[in-house]
């Protein structure tokens, strides 16, 4: 008697597989969609959302490892000079990372932070060559050079440096580099940049509530909600994409990441109306091509190694 199988099912070697490109797509979605969460608080001020955002995502994930037993890796994390000094600085660019990213989304410049995250993987290279002396390939660099272009582009069409998309994209890929530096895993380095950055934050959530010039206890309960609710907003989309990390293949991370930035140009034009140029077309033509040479490249790397 024979066994009829199921060719659509998947095999235990490609079932991880499917299961992590689910966390890190799900993950790569929440940040795409995340300004529509920040448009229903651009009545608060930024830093006041910056400094909610570090308190409620330090309580949420201090929950988190406790409930998984991970405590002690974050102790042991604390206890390190090193650890605690690079975290600084991370913490630091992360918290003016955030805070910039929310003003500009408040501020209807949604296309703005697209255009920073699309460039993010190409600043990253550049980073890594100053600093870690790697070396960049011919295709890298005629990826970069479009960029460049691009950038040139919307300047001269400006009259101005696009700075909104130029410093998220520099100030989180000097994030990511000193974060792959790090021997710390995603969620307590996470959990370490939130203490570092909570006294201040804390002190400062005090005192508007205490001289009322802030929107929380002092607007609505909605405004509240939505404030306790960044913690989670923030950490969440962190542990699926950490999970997702360990599961799949690096290029197939990379095409991954181009997911955010996709849905959040989308919802600014089709949602909130922001206005897609000429000019705009050209310069995220050019960066698209620099992505799609760079893509390429690390699926034709990765089968070589493979085989």
């Amino acid at each position: 008697m024979t066994v009829e199988t199921n060719p659509a099912a998947p095999t235990p070697a490609r079932a991880p597989m499917n299961v992590g490109i689910t966390y890190a797509a799900t993950a790569y979605v929440v940040w795409g969609v995340i300004p529509i969460f920040w448009k229903f608080l651009e009545h608060v001020d930024a830093v006041e959302i910056v400094v909610h955002r570090i308190v409620w995502t330090l309580i949420f994930a201090l929950a988190a490892l406790a409930a998984w037993h991970r405590l002690p890796k974050l102790y042991a994390a604390l206890k390190k000079r090193k650890v605690l000094a690079a975290l600084l600085l991370s913490a630091i660019l992360i918290a003016f990372n955030w805070g910039l990213f929310i003003w500009a989304v408040t501020t209807d410049r949604i296309i703005e932070t697209s255009l920073g995250y699309y460039i993010n993987p190409l600043v990253s290279f550049v980073l890594g060559v100053a600093l870690l002396g790697e070396r960049l390939s011919r295709l890298q660099m005629i990826a970069i050079a479009l960029a460049l272009a691009g950038v040139i582009n919307q300047t001269v069409a400006l009259g101005y440096l696009p700075w909104i998309s130029l410093v998220l994209a520099v100030s989180f890929g000097f994030y990511g580099l000193i974060r792959k530096t790090v021997p710390v895993e995603s969620l307590e380095g996470l959990t370490v940049e939130a203490i570092i950055l909570t006294p201040a934050s804390l002190a400062y959530i005090v005192y508007l509530v205490a001289t009322k010039q802030g929107a929380f206890m002092h607007v609505s309960l909605f405004t509240d909600v939505y404030l306790i609710l960044a913690g989670p907003v923030t950490a969440v989309p962190l542990l699926l994409f950490a999970a997702g990390a360990r599961l799949i293949r690096l290029s197939t991370m990379g095409f991954l990441q181009y997911l955010a930035p996709s849905i959040s140009l989308v919802i600014a034009v089709f949602m909130y109306g922001e206005s897609f140029t000429h000019t705009h077309a050209i310069t995220f033509a050019l960066i698209w091509s620099a992505l799609a040479l760079v893509s390429w490249e690390a699926i034709r790397r990765e089968r070589y190694s493979a085989a």
